[in-house]
């Protein structure tokens, strides 16, 4: 239910301001009145009414006054003044407008006037709130807009880097969380994946720099899509290298298939490509060496330019495995072939020296997924 508005009716004489008081009330305002000048500047100083008729012929301080001392009080917010009095004399009406009066009635005046001319006031006030609100609130828009536009653009810049390393619906699911940075430092077990081309360093030797780019491109353009549908995490691009993880920054409940599964089609992939390559004189292949544990991932590099890493064994081992494995070859780790048991049969390759590792690791190889 909507709040009755208030009328603040000040006149000295009591019959007057009984009349009013009635007459407004029955068109159902919330009528308040005082006796002189004094007692209604009190009275709006500490609730200011929606609307005052002010009789001007009053004892200690008229009507004329109070409308100047309210109208220049800048606390208090507009509230319209009807002005009564008992003299048609212009000079009346003149004082009191000048002083800041919205409106006069001259007294006897007609009732149903004096409501029409209420209504009327209450309108304009009306109007004059809605456009205050309008303004405060553009001018906190305004104070906020900087800081607003700075969050938006740290927005914009984090899922810009995200993008950079995570399937669309990984980094939409990341930046709806709304959590901490998901580069941070921090230690993860991972499946770490690294594939690159077999026989790329003699290609890029001996072949135009443009060719060169566009082997490249066209491998990333294959493999790209693919790590994505599979939601891994690139680490990074080194020529034709590239190092995707799982299980980071999204956990996930299935690291090891999930990256077999993408490196078996990435090898389907990339033997039709590499038919395409050969049809124009260029033998390359494709290999791929998996493994699991734990590396510290984060952010490295400087202000401008930051990359996302991983560091740890897993990392040199799946880089190594990857050494080994022939064209369309898939190598993992024990701990892989052990936890994808059901994604895929695997061959036992023995014991491999891997380089820059003390002990050999016992790898296998991805013969095929299993079915279904």
């Amino acid at each position: 239910m909507t709040e009755a508005r208030r009328i603040l009716v000040v006149d000295d004489m009591p019959d007057n301001v009984e009349i009013a008081k009635l007459r407004l009330e029955r068109e159902g305002f919330a009528v308040e009145t005082a006796v002189d000048g004094e007692a209604a500047l009190a009275m709006v100083a500490a609730s200011p009414p929606d609307l005052i008729l002010l009789d001007i012929m009053m004892p200690k301080v008229d009507g004329i006054e109070v409308t100047r001392r309210l109208k220049a009080d800048a606390s208090l917010p507009f509230v319209p003044i009807i002005l009564l009095t008992a003299k048609a004399a212009v000079k009346d009406v003149v004082a009191g407008l000048d002083a800041g009066a919205d409106d006069y009635l001259t007294k006897p005046f007609d009732h149903a006037t004096m409501v029409a001319r209420v209504r009327a006031m209450l309108r304009i006030k009306a109007l004059h709130d809605t456009v205050e609100r309008q303004a405060r609130e553009l001018g906190e828009l305004n104070r906020t807009l900087e800081a607003r536009v700075a969050a938006q653009v740290a927005e914009l810049e984090r899922t810009s880097r995200l993008r950079r390393f995570l399937a669309p619906q990984v980094a939409e699911l990341i930046m709806a969380d709304g959590g901490a940075d998901p580069l941070r430092s921090r230690r993860r077990d991972v499946a770490a994946v690294f594939c690159d081309l077999r026989g790329f360093t003699a290609f890029a030797e001996t072949a135009e720099p443009e060719d060169v780019m566009a082997v490249l491109e066209s491998y990333h353009a294959t493999l790209g899509p693919i790590v994505f549908r599979h939601e891994g995490t690139v680490e990074r691009f080194v020529g034709d290298g590239l190092l995707i993880l799982f299980n980071d920054p999204v956990p996930c409940p299935d690291p090891s298939a999930r990256a077999i599964r993408m490196a078996d089609a990435m090898r389907e992939a990339m033997a039709a490509v590499a038919r395409q390559w050969s049809a124009r004189g260029f033998s390359l292949g494709f290999g791929v060496g998996i493994a699991r544990g734990y590396a510290t991932i984060g952010r490295i590099g400087f202000e401008g330019r930051f990359d996302y890493s991983a560091i740890g064994t897993a990392v040199n081992v799946a880089a190594r495995l990857c050494d080994r494995a022939a064209d369309g070859q898939i190598i993992v780790s024990q701990r892989v072939a052990n936890e994808a048991a059901e994604v895929a049969s695997f061959e036992p390759l023995g014991a491999l020296e891997l380089k820059g590792l003390l002990r050999p690791v016992q790898a296998f190889n991805v013969a095929a997924l299993a079915a279904g």
